[in-house]
């Protein structure tokens, strides 16, 4: 990975105290900062032995995790990191199948599973094909057609199966069965434009998308391939886009972030009950212009992570006034995407100009309470727990209703002044 038939180096800097590491690729300098070089989209494998990113120019690279790990620098063994040439420009990609919750103990690096050992890569490219790849073998298995437009988001469900959930450009969700190699396909439509993102409930019971440009939230069922609702209300601006969006890891919120203008802002949104529990608002006086590109739960579910194009990477508490972990000022951070590694700790963002970087991310051990909601919200759904004989301010715990309703940042300068 890091000798330079790879075409891509490691690289350590002190110039951000957060960051870990950085992957800079090499390419001629004809194709510095042109179109092809983004890279759309990372991700690590479920058991966090393998990360992967699109590094432009449709190369997607897989290298072993961790990076830096003494035995890879030394050249003392073969680290297995390889490279899947598409074609085209990959905008989408994601590792599966993910085993369900109850087995997806991270497991170290070098320990052998079923899990790892049927793993496979997902890539969604520019011209609406799909490719699947078996990671250690390193071979391309079959491509999943149908999709008329960019691909551009994967996620394969939490459940072990090799279900993979598709959006696209051409305005629908397609959900294949790798299983019979995607010739059994459901088709979502309802979107009215692209498709920014998708995302799938940890108990595998909805499917989240948001488009960027029909301003749309919506909630399908993966169950029967059906659309729920529309999420609305309360919004900030008439003419807005939606980036992004994440279930908490217990299914019981949805974040999605859109931005317009001067002002970005996070929502956050019980999905059984469309209410809107929390707004998290930033905005600058000075009225430049200002986006969110992408956002991700901690696996914990404390923290919320985001990428905008002032700052390569936040980290905010949902309920709290300030980040918890902010980046420097850095009006061409270039940003684009990012993905949190199993186990927590470390948060990869890929750029516009084909780079990756690790930063290293809050550890903080849950509270009992915040153990307890996840376990039973997990199962439990708003519906279900209100009418139990509880105290408000518990319900109000259990339901993520004690997260105040509205948050604001003002990024007049390059300090931030919090207010509620």
């Amino acid at each position: 990975m890091c000798s330079t038939g790879t075409k891509a180096e490691l690289q350590q800097t002190l110039s951000e105290p957060d960051l870990v590491l950085e992957l800079k690729t090499r390419r001629p300098p004809s194709l510095e900062g042109r179109a092809g070089c983004e890279t759309w989209s990372v991700d690590f494998s479920p058991d966090g032995a393998w990360f992967a990113w699109s590094m432009g120019h449709g190369i997607v690279w897989v290298v072993a995790w961790p990076l830096d790990s003494e035995d890879s620098q030394n050249g003392e063994t073969d680290r297995g990191d390889k490279s899947f040439s598409c074609g085209h420009p990959v905008w989408g990609l994601a590792f599966g199948p993910r085993p369900p919750k109850s087995a997806a103990t991270p497991r170290p690096a070098k320990t052998s599973s079923k899990w790892n050992k049927s793993l496979l890569l997902a890539t969604g490219l520019e011209n609406g094909v799909i490719k699947i790849w078996n990671v250690l073998t390193g071979d391309a298995v079959f491509d999943l057609h149908g999709h008329e437009g960019v691909v551009r988001d994967l996620v394969f469900p939490q459940n072990g199966t090799l279900t993979l959930v598709s959006s696209s450009r051409d305005k629908t969700l397609r959900i294949w069965d790798l299983a019979q190699k995607g010739k059994k396909v459901q088709v979502l439509s309802g979107h009215k434009d692209w498709i920014s993102c998708c995302c799938v409930s940890s108990d595998c019971s909805m499917i989240a998308s948001v488009g960027r440009f029909d301003r749309m939230v919506c909630l399908w069922s993966l169950r029967s391939y059906t659309f729920i609702r529309n999420l609305s209300g309360g919004t900030h601006k008439t003419l807005y886009l939606l980036s992004s969006c994440d279930f908490s890891p217990d299914g019981a919120v949805l974040a999605t972030a859109a931005f317009s203008g001067s002002s970005w802002w996070i929502d956050l949104w019980d999905p059984y009950t469309a209410e809107k529990l929390a707004t998290l608002l930033d905005y600058a006086e000075d009225y430049r212009q200002k986006q969110i590109t992408a956002i991700q739960f901690s696996p914990n579910g404390l923290y919320l992570a985001m990428v905008t194009d002032d700052r390569a990477l936040r980290i905010w508490e949902p309920g709290q006034k300030g980040m918890v972990m902010q980046t420097k000022v850095d009006r061409d951070s270039n940003g684009l995407c990012c993905n949190y590694h199993p186990r927590g700790g470390v948060v990869a963002t890929g750029t516009r100009d084909g780079h990756v970087r690790f930063w290293k991310a809050p550890r903080t051990v849950p509270s009992l309470c915040h153990l307890c909601r996840s376990i039973l919200r997990h199962s439990v759904s708003t519906h279900q727990m209100e009418p139990l004989p509880l105290p408000k301010r518990i319900l109000e715990y259990l339901t993520y209703r004690n997260i105040p309703d509205r948050l604001e940042t003002c990024c007049s300068s390059d300090e931030e002044e919090w207010l509620k």
